[in-house]
């Protein structure tokens, strides 16, 4: 609930608090005491548009602070959601402040987090309306209204339903849209393709195939230097009479002779014995090294022009031959896909005719329930209407629908069904019937959204509703009748009221009472929670004007009777 407004410097307000309670509260006084300012400043912590005027005078700025006890589980998901991703904690409640310079600049504070103007106005739109002459009300939104409609109705989950079919019907319908636009795509695409994977299995390259190429024409490169290295070594090792192996030989032969007569020398025989084996087939080597060294141009040229080929594979599919293999695998895979796009596509046809079926089938029957609802929910706030003074007045809730292609009976579907929804009234007769928004009596709007909450929303989801402007040109019985309905309304929800009729202030579970006093040469208001003999002062001074034993009698009297 709203409990504590905090206005600074705001008009001709100096610094006030005002305190409400739950149920029922009115705010009286004198008229240009200030009560209607009190509604500005709350329409301004709200979210409305901000003036430099409001700031009072001599002053360079103005603060309004609106404190909320509402828990969390009250506020829209959507308003929860904005908090939580914010870091905007609200478990005791929140703050809603505004703050307005002289020169018409504001800012936005909720719990002490700056916001921008539409997020303050999206939380604050979920739990408090604002009925009167000013433009925080939620029932003038024709989604609201249709929101309204339905649960008045008990038709929510049909409509959840519905919105579930509507969900399927759009993507399925993106889907073939989709495959579609790729029709021409898919062509273009599955030539690139095929041209892709020839190409790679034309070449016919192998997992580190370069490499290999590499090292072999590094070969074929030196194979002059590689050859005359190995002539040349063979030779020193074997092939001359000077050889190595033929010297080392001799040595053998000598140390033989040594080690048959000193046996000393047998361990260098050994020596011997085991390297010129080694040396023989380093030899053996060399000569076939020699022999088998490739001087073809044309390899060479076989290899610069294979290595090449590679090289360009590289440049179009991967950095190496694995990534241009797994291109290749997976090109594959994307032409079968492609191949079989046509019968998902027919599948996906199929599909989305049974679901223009159902949403069909399911839009029609939530319509002719609206219209059934809509009916009883008509005679119901005329005859409210008639209660609060508005005999005559014609209510009327306009549904219609927009052509398209969503249903097979050729409607637009949105996810709450084919209806567009507006609550229109015609408040004299002869006049015709118009919006609900554009009444322009702000004491006449009052009393229908008295009427329309009294009927579809006394367990609505908004728990605070302020009427301003709600007795304009009623009086009598009338007031009365539109005090007990709002006392009934506060059972379920908070009632913030300003009001110049006793009939309506003694309805009230707390009264708050405005006062413009002059301090210091300057003029500043008072609110004042009044109980016991200063209410009934307040109430018979609104019966006549004044104070008298008579007022104050029928004052009591009243206050025994609304209460």
């Amino acid at each position: 609930m709203l409990r504590e407004l905090h206005i600074k410097n705001f008009s001709i307000f100096d610094d006030a608090t005002v305190e409400f309670d739950n149920g029922f509260n009115v705010l009286t006084g004198e008229t240009g005491a200030g009560k209607s300012i009190i509604i500005n400043a709350l329409s301004l912590a709200l979210g409305e548009k901000a003036s430099g005027d409001f700031v009072r005078s001599g002053e360079k700025e103005a603060v309004v602070e609106a404190y909320f006890d509402i828990p969390p589980k009250r506020l829209h998901p959507s308003s929860l959601h904005f908090l939580s991703e914010n870091g905007i904690e609200v478990d005791d409640g929140f703050i809603l402040k505004r703050i307005i310079t002289q020169h018409g600049r504001s800012r936005a504070y909720i719990n002490g987090s700056m916001v921008n103007m539409q997020a303050l106005s999206d939380v604050s739109s979920a739990i408090i309306d604002v009925h009167g002459q000013y433009e925080h009300q939620s029932l003038l939104s024709p989604e609201k209204q249709l929101d309204l409609l339905d649960a008045y109705g008990g038709l929510v989950p049909a409509r959840q339903e519905l919105a579930g079919i509507h969900s399927s019907l759009l993507s399925l319908k993106k889907q073939v849209l989709d495959l579609e636009q790729k029709e021409t795509e898919r062509a273009q695409r599955t030539d690139i393709l095929k041209f892709q994977m020839n190409e790679i299995a034309g070449a016919g390259i192998k997992r580190g195939e370069d490499a290999e190429l590499e090292e072999e024409i590094k070969i074929l490169g030196n194979a002059g230097r590689l050859a005359e290295l190995a002539n040349s070594s063979y030779a020193s090792l074997y092939a001359s009479d000077s050889s190595y192996i033929t010297g080392l030989t001799r040595i053998r032969d000598c140390l033989k002779e040594i080690s048959d007569i000193d046996a000393r020398a047998a361990d260098s025989l050994k020596s011997i014995e085991e390297a010129l084996p080694l040396l023989e087939e380093t030899a053996y080597f060399l000569r076939d090294y020699r022999e088998d060294i490739d001087f073809s141009p044309e390899r060479l040229e076989h290899i610069q022009e294979r290595l090449e080929l590679i090289k360009t594979l590289k440049r179009k599919y991967g950095s190496t031959i694995d990534e241009i293999l797994e291109f290749w695998e997976k090109a594959v895979l994307e032409l079968e896909e492609l191949d079989h796009s046509g019968e998902k596509k027919e599948s996906l046809e199929k599909e989305l005719e049974a679901e223009k079926v159902r949403l069909t089938e399911a839009a029609q029957k939530l319509s002719k329930s609206r219209k059934s609802v809509s009916k009883k929910i008509e005679a119901k706030v005329e005859a409210e209407l008639a209660e609060l003074s508005m005999s005559g007045t014609k209510f009327s809730i306009q549904i219609s629908q927009e052509k398209g292609d969503h249903t097979l009976d050729g409607f637009q579907t949105m996810e709450t069904g084919i209806d567009h929804v507006q609550f229109l009234i015609a408040p004299n007769v002869g006049e015709e019937l118009k919006p609900v928004s554009s009444i322009a009596s702000g004491g006449e709007l009052s009393r229908i959204m008295l009427a329309l909450k009294g009927i579809l929303a006394r367990d609505g989801d908004i728990p605070v509703l302020i009427f301003d402007e709600i007795d304009a040109g009623i009086g009598g019985k009338t007031a009365e009748t539109v005090g007990q309905k709002l006392h009934a309304l506060a059972l379920s929800h908070q009632i913030i009221t300003i009001t110049h009729l006793p009939q309506i202030a003694t309805c009230a579970n707390s009264h708050l009472k405005i006062e413009k006093k002059v301090k210091q040469r300057r003029t500043v208001v008072e609110v004042l929670k009044i109980e016991g003999d200063e209410r009934t002062e307040e109430v018979a001074r609104m019966l006549s004007g004044s104070i008298s034993d008579v007022s104050i009698k029928h004052a009591r009297e009243m206050l025994q009777k609304g209460t």
